[in-house]
């Protein structure tokens, strides 16, 4: 007489737990990457209000130049921290840096930077008393101070 087979062999279960194997660990560093990508957005966004802040400052051609350190939308306290951001500072020209904190040992302490442009390529010059219009911002360049690699940092901040 013919037994039916009921249930799974060893073979059959090794296969699935093997597939299960390759799939965790390809999903896993790109699921890391991720959790750190938007953690990093935090980073962005706080920088984001110097932008704003140093575009209008700008626009309006004030009679005196703004200090390092004295856009009005940096972050240079303890009590201003946040979970991800340890310091926003700026220099003369406007450009903005911010240290990372908190998200994980291959971005902590590193640099973002994001710094005004005058053209295309041309980092804006801020000149008191002159109004002037910023073509547009760059952030996330090497060149320009950035210690967080590209692929830790959002789309819209890779140079």
């Amino acid at each position: 007489m013919r037994t039916l087979q009921k249930g799974f062999t060893l073979i059959e279960l090794m296969i699935v737990v093997a597939i299960i194997g390759i799939l965790a660990a390809v999903a896993l560093p790109a699921y890391q990457d991720y959790t750190i990508r938007a953690k990093m957005s935090e980073v962005i966004l706080a920088m984001s209000s110097c932008r704003t802040s140093i575009t209008e400052v700008y626009q309006s051609g004030p009679t005196t130049a703004p200090s390092v350190n004295g856009w009005g939308c940096e972050i240079l306290t303890a009590s201003q921290m946040t979970k991800y951001v340890n310091a926003v500072t700026t220099d003369l020209n406007g450009g903005v840096k911010a240290t990372v904190q908190g998200i994980g040992t291959v971005v902590d302490t590193k640099f973002v930077t994001l710094v005004p442009l005058s053209t295309a390529t041309t980092t804006a010059a801020m000149t008191a008393a002159t109004s002037q219009t910023l073509y547009g911002w760059r952030c996330g360049l090497a060149a320009d101070g950035t210690t967080v690699s590209p692929k830790y940092l959002p789309g819209s901040c890779r140079g």
